[in-house]
């Protein structure tokens, strides 16, 4: 099972990080690239425990759907989201936050099934993690580049809810 682990410093308060994680609306931004959209379920602002959110994007050329839900939820500092339906056979999204001197380290796992098998696991090895790889950095650049400037308030409520 291909595992992705990524560490981002980010200057800035932990709940915000955490918040704009779980931004529908600047998931949108950080995956604009894949026309990336929510069509069901939550399709904007922040997800929370036991919410689904199915996306439509573009990925190899092709059109495709996936549902996810968030399955753990400790807030400011841990959620995962977990595949119900789409193009992998499974996949865990786990997100930890850490207050660090004034900074918040995130933490992202991937964890993975391709689908198909052996020829899944060649993807994976050919090109698959990569892509994968990049895409959350990209995500994860976004992130950081909201939460240390003031445009973090174009995507998070006055209020957060818990």
């Amino acid at each position: 099972m291909p595992e992705i682990l990524l560490t981002t410093s980010i200057a800035a308060p932990v709940h915000r990080c955490f918040d704009l994680s779980r931004s529908i609306d600047l998931h949108t931004i950080s995956t604009a690239h894949t026309g990336e959209t929510a069509i069901a379920g939550v399709t904007s602002g922040l997800i929370g425990f036991g919410v689904q959110v199915t996306w439509r994007a573009r990925h190899f050329g092709l059109w495709q759907t996936l549902t996810s839900e968030i399955t753990a939820y400790d807030r400011p500092y841990f959620f995962a989201d977990e595949m119900v339906k789409g193009a992998f056979k499974d996949f865990r999204h786990e997100h930890l936050f850490e207050e660090h001197q004034e900074r918040t380290i995130m933490h992202d796992r991937f964890t993975y099934i391709s689908p198909l098998g052996l020829l899944g696991n060649c993807a994976d090895f050919l090109f698959l993690k990569r892509y994968m790889t990049k895409l959350l950095q990209q995500r994860n650049l976004t992130i950081k580049d909201f939460a240390e400037s003031e445009r973090w308030r174009e995507v998070l409520p006055a209020q957060p809810f818990h």
